[in-house]
C-alpha cells in the first residue's frame, strides 16, 4: 500500500462536495480521478466493470460533521468488504506524510517498526499480510522481473510501455516502486 496524496485544491474542497445518503457519483468521480483509477487499498487499477465504493477509512465518521475529504478513498468493493469490521486506534492514516517510512514494504510483506502501533494496526485492519495477498504481490513482481529480463529493457522503460499500452494490468504500485526503484506513481498520467 502506498501513501494517498490528497490535493489541497481539490474540487471536492473548493465546491464543498460532501458525502451524502444517496447519489455520490460526482464525489466518486473526483476521488477516482485523483487516485488515477487505482484502488487505495489493493493498488489495482479500477476499470469500468469493477464494483467500487467510496470508503470512509474511519467508518465511525460516516455522516458526521467531522467526516471529510481526508477520510474518503475509492476502493474496490471486495477488498473493502474484507476490511476488519472493528475499528482500531491508534492507526496510521493513508495520507500520513511519513506513511511509506512507517509502513515498510519488504519482499511482498508490509512491516513496521516494533514501537509503531499505528502502522501495526493499519496492517491488521486491512489484513495487508494475508498469505494470499503476499503470494500474489510476490508472483506479480517475479513475473515483471522475468519480462524485463526477456525484453532486455530497463524497469522504467518496461513500466512506461505498460502504462501507455495496458495500464489496467498494473497493480501493487508500492511493490513496483520499492522493487524496481522507480517512481511509478508519477509515471502514471493524470486523468
Amino acid at each position: 500500500m502506498k501513501r494517498i496524496f490528497k490535493n489541497p485544491s481539490s474540487e471536492i474542497i473548493s465546491k464543498r462536495i460532501i458525502y451524502k445518503n444517496g447519489d455520490n457519483k460526482k464525489l466518486a468521480s473526483i476521488l477516482l480521478k485523483e487516485q488515477k483509477n487505482f484502488c487505495a487499498y489493493t493498488e489495482e487499477y479500477i476499470g469500468l466493470n469493477d464494483a467500487v465504493d467510496i470508503e470512509h477509512f474511519n467508518p465511525n465518521l460516516k455522516y458526521s460533521e467531522t467526516d471529510s475529504y481526508q477520510n474518503w478513498f475509492m476502493v474496490k468493493h471486495k477488498p473493502n468488504n474484507l476490511k476488519r469490521t472493528s475499528w482500531i486506534e491508534p492507526i496510521l492514516y493513508p495520507v500520513d506524510e511519513n506513511f511509506e517510512t512507517r509502513l515498510i514494504y519488504s519482499d511482498g510483506y508490509f512491516l513496521h517498526n516494533p514501537e509503531d502501533i499505528e502502522a501495526k494496526n493499519l496492517i491488521d485492519l486491512l489484513n495487508l499480510n494475508d498469505e494470499i495477498f503476499v503470494k500474489n504481490r510476490k508472483r506479480f513482481i517475479e513475473r515483471r522481473k522475468e519480462r524485463i529480463a526477456e525484453k532486455e529493457v530497463s524497469p522504467f522503460d518496461y513500466f512506461a510501455e505498460k502504462i501507455e499500452n495496458e495500464i489496467e494490468s498494473l497493480k501493487y504500485l508500492r511493490a513496483i516502486q520499492e522493487e524496481f526503484s522507480i517512481d511509478i506513481w508519477n509515471m502514471i498520467p493524470e486523468l
